[in-house]
């Protein structure tokens, strides 16, 4: 599926460096939006909101938010914390709140509990070589 957001959509709810592109937390954010959300009878609308919302949130934690500055000597707080997962920001939370039924949340929870285990695996995606000599097959 298509992105529902654009880059420009994003910057209107937070500032960005001039030169981040934008693209893989749009990408993520989609991939988790139409994985989680898509079976909630939301209208396109309400899961381009929280696409768009979800979005700030990735980019926010690659690039974090300072919560406080101090100009001599230079001290810099950030918002959030990591442990918080997506209530590590305003932006994920929000994406959160616009989440009605609740699969962001649950989500969080999960990886909160440690119920949700990473998987990895491999998959072939190239061609047999057919130019190697039979006794190597």
């Amino acid at each position: 599926m298509a992105v529902r957001v654009t880059e420009i959509e994003v910057e209107t709810i937070i500032e960005t460096e001039t030169d981040d592109d934008l693209t893989p937390f749009i990408a993520s954010a989609n991939s988790l939006v139409t994985e989680l959300c898509s079976d909630s009878d939301y209208t396109a609308a309400r899961l381009k909101d929280i696409e768009l919302w979800l979005s700030a949130h990735f980019y926010t934690v690659f690039r974090g938010r300072a919560a406080s500055e101090t100009v001599g000597p230079i001290k810099e707080d950030y918002e959030g914390q990591t442990a918080m997962y997506l209530s590590s920001s305003k932006y994920g939370q929000h994406a959160m709140l616009i989440d009605t039924a609740g699969n962001l949340a649950a989500l969080n929870e999960q990886i909160k509990s440690g119920s949700v285990t990473p998987s990895v695996g491999v998959s072939w995606l190239g061609t047999e070589d057919t130019t190697r000599p039979d006794d190597y097959a």
